[in-house]
């Protein structure tokens, strides 16, 4: 059982976590997952929103919106997928015919959420399925992965599609997702991601950039996020034709001109990911040697 820290909970200054050896691709181990997940004090954060879209048209969430049709309907979902489908208290009940009539098409399959339970056997079906999804009405279908709590068995199958169909590895997708939503894959579940991750990477199916950043990026931050760096735009001088501007009709905040005005840089342990945002090298060779850091 994974522990967990109120929802309202910030981490105002994380410490820098201690050394951490180079891993070689494919060699991902639960505990480097686990670590990207939690904070330093080991505890992981439950989910705020029903649910999050965790990757373009790709929602996931819990079982409370699966019940609700119209408001999947207002979200234009098009597909669900259940991966906890069943009647018991952990499981959701949405058999196929609750969406009839709805224009939903509907795929699920009953897993547990425990460390036991062999998910990956359901990855590439549901890989398949999401792909469908998107697939539909010309590119523009949207698919809802959810099981009870949108926590740990349908961010897995998320995790798993993203590593499947877009050869990340295993590390750029739960952290591709773990920006979006807070996760926590049971020890079992994110042991069976480790094993397909060094599947995929003995095959050959893992971007080759993917598996560079991950061999030659062994930063020290836990989670450093650079975002919206903002500056103040001074009025223009004043003269004696011209009164002094009052604070309301002064220049708002304004971004600064850096990375197209966005520096969106998040970094999990011994990984980075910088949303392939192109970036100033020398800039944030600086910043980051020096440990310093910046808040909008």
């Amino acid at each position: 059982m994974k522990k967990h820290s109120s929802p309202t909970k910030q981490q105002q200054h994380p410490p820098p976590p201690p050394p951490v050896a180079p891993v070689p691709s494919g060699e991902v181990s639960v505990q480097q997952l686990n670590k990207m997940l939690s904070d330093s004090s080991g505890l992981y954060k439950l989910p705020t929103e029903h649910f999050n879209e965790v990757f373009p048209r790709i929602y996931i969430g819990n079982g409370f919106v699966a019940h609700n049709t119209m408001r999947l309907q207002k979200l234009g979902v098009t597909h669900v997928l259940n991966v906890a489908e069943g009647t018991s208290f952990m499981h959701v009940n949405t058999p196929p015919e609750f969406y009839a009539g709805t224009g939903i098409t509907y795929f699920g399959f009953s897993a547990n959420d425990t460390e036991r339970f062999n998910l990956s056997a359901f990855f590439e079906e549901g890989a398949d399925f999401i792909d469908k999804g998107l697939a539909h009405n010309n590119g523009k279908g949207k698919v809802y992965v959810h099981c009870r709590e949108g926590y740990s068995r349908s961010p897995t199958m998320v995790v798993a599609y993203l590593m499947l169909r877009h050869k990340m590895d295993v590390r750029v997708a739960l952290a591709t997702v773990r920006h979006k939503r807070e996760i926590g894959p049971n020890d079992g579940f994110l042991r069976q991601l480790c094993q397909l991750n060094e599947k995929l990477a003995k095959e050959g199916k893992l971007n080759e950039e993917t598996l560079i950043m991950n061999q030659k990026l062994e930063f020290q931050f836990k989670i450093v996020i650079v975002s919206h760096h903002l500056v103040l735009k001074p009025p223009p001088p004043h003269t004696e034709r011209s009164a002094p501007r009052s604070p309301q009709t002064r220049p708002p905040l304004v971004q600064k001109n850096i990375l197209n005005r966005l520096c969106l840089v998040k970094w999990f342990g011994a990984f980075r990911l910088n949303a392939q945002i192109q970036t100033n090298t020398e800039f944030y060779t600086q910043i980051f040697s020096s440990g310093q850091k910046f808040s909008a």
